[in-house]
């Protein structure tokens, strides 16, 4: 029996409109038993006003809401399904009593959809490939311009769009393995000419196709770290003693006070995130505990916490207490630094307007690689020191100069797991043709290469692996 699913679209909380989404076979039903006066012939993709109720055969009907309904005729629509939207004032109670409306209709077959379970019809039923509906989740956590801008063009297709002219390639040198084994004497692939290294003396213009195919994926994989610096952000660890203006940075960095300021030292006792945006790249900001010794056992965590929080850093923001000379606690926090060889430190010297006791350059002569910045983390001095640092950490990581252009972006784990894969396999058929193993046996490389980047846009993938990606989306898509 074909089963009806249904579920609240929108976030939780109130707002404006909320929205049910009904597919399966039921929506048109269910759409004419809720609404009064629902017309006989219901146009695809016209928008009904009406009242909403359970029941509409029942007189005097109690009301539940005014709504907006849509339906969408299979092939047609999102799932590739029919499937209908009750758009009605968007508080809680209001979708909770239409959700329940549409469950208990009557009809057969209409139930709870699981997380993602929109998306996951629209893959089955071949409205988008594997690849884009990743993308999906994606775009629905998207936080910055970059990364909505990079999960709308995989879910339009620029990425499968890619994979696919790659496999297309690969498929012909395929071909050519083909012929080559089953006509061993015949000059096959005379068409193919080495673009990625024709000074290669390999005696085999299909492992001159093999290489071509290798370097596109390589190229495809460079863009990796962009993608998951769209997707994950950039971590940036903000490090110093208790009470030395961490905290502090951070509420400027943010522009709000998200973060408890006190002159108590040890206020912060674990990391704290909070995600800002610099040049459009969502930058995740790490408060931690102070690295003093201390007998409190929560604060012992904080401290263990904050040790690995800066192993795992991009950018560390140590914050030195200016009006006071470096002491046992500064050293201890210097030390561990340096021993860590962070790549990308940013010193600031806090407290200026309480009297100047550390120097830029006696940071500098501990630090030579070191940007220090000398500033006092209170009213309009706060905002300044922000907005420097917001563009130090650009200048940094050169994150004005990320375009994507037209480039198709790499932004999940699997996908990177499944080129490296492919790009493994290609390299062992090179390998082997070259050391005069048979073709079989190359070919058979080849195509594990090819099935790896089928996989990801959903070919031949297991239920298991098609139940854990959608398993990451909410409630309703």
């Amino acid at each position: 029996m074909a089963e009806t699913i249904t579920a609240i679209s929108t976030a939780p909380g109130e707002g404006g409109i909320g929205i049910v989404r009904v597919s399966g076979p039921a929506s048109l039903d269910i759409m004419r038993k809720m609404m009064p006066g629902c017309p006989e012939e219901v146009e695809p993709r016209h928008a009904y006003y009406g009242k909403v109720v359970a029941d509409s055969s029942v007189a005097d009907a109690e009301v539940i809401d005014e709504a907006v309904f849509l339906f969408m005729k299979e092939p047609a629509s999102y799932t590739g399904e029919d499937m209908l939207e009750i758009q009605g004032h968007g508080s809680s109670a209001s979708m909770k009593a239409i959700l329940r409306a549409v469950l208990d209709s009557g009809f057969d077959g209409v139930r709870m959809a699981e997380p993602g379970e929109f998306t996951k019809l629209a893959f089955l039923n071949g409205k988008m490939d594997l690849a884009q509906a990743e993308a999906v989740i994606d775009l629905i956590k998207a936080k910055t311009d970059l990364s909505l801008s990079i999960a709308e063009s995989q879910v339009e297709g620029r990425l499968s769009d890619t994979i696919r002219e790659i496999r297309e390639s690969l498929l012909d040198v395929l071909a050519g393995m083909a012929v080559d084994i089953d006509y061993p004497d015949a000059d096959v692939y005379d068409e193919y000419t080495d673009p990625y290294d024709p000074d290669e003396e390999s005696g085999s213009e299909i492992v001159s196709g093999l290489r071509w195919v290798n370097s596109e994926i390589r190229d495809l994989l460079d863009t990796a770290s962009i993608g998951r610096i769209a997707r994950d952000g950039i971590r940036a660890v903000i490090v110093g003693k208790p009470n030395a203006g961490k905290s502090s940075l951070m509420n400027a960095i943010l522009g709000e006070g998200r973060v408890i300021v006190t002159d108590v030292p040890g206020t912060t006792r674990d990391t704290v995130e909070e995600t800002a945006q610099v040049s459009g790249i969502p930058i995740v900001l790490v408060d931690t505990a102070g690295l003093r010794d201390t007998d409190d056992k929560v604060e012992k965590i904080g401290i263990e916490r904050t040790t690995q929080a800066i192993a795992g850093a991009d950018i560390v923001i140590l914050v030195l207490d200016g009006s006071q000379a470096l002491d046992e606690e500064d050293e201890k926090i210097l030390q561990f630094i340096e021993k860590m060889n962070t790549e990308h430190l940013i010193v600031v010297i806090n407290k200026e307007d309480l009297g100047t006791s550390v120097s830029e350059e006696e940071v500098h002569r501990r630090m030579p690689e070191a940007t220090v910045i000398t500033t006092s983390l209170i009213g309009s001095a706060a905002v300044d020191a922000a907005r420097s640092i917001s563009e130090k950490i650009g200048e940094m990581l050169d994150l004005g100069s990320i375009d994507i252009g037209d480039t198709s972006i790499i932004t999940s784990e699997r996908h990177v797991h499944l080129l490296r894969s492919a790009q493994d396999n290609i390299s062992e058929a090179v390998k082997m043709i070259n050391n005069g193993e048979p073709m079989e046996v190359a070919e058979l490389s080849a195509h594990y290469a090819y099935n790896a980047l089928g996989k990801i846009l959903g070919e031949e993938v297991g239920e298991d692996v098609i139940d854990r990606v959608f398993s990451k989306f909410c409630l309703g898509k």
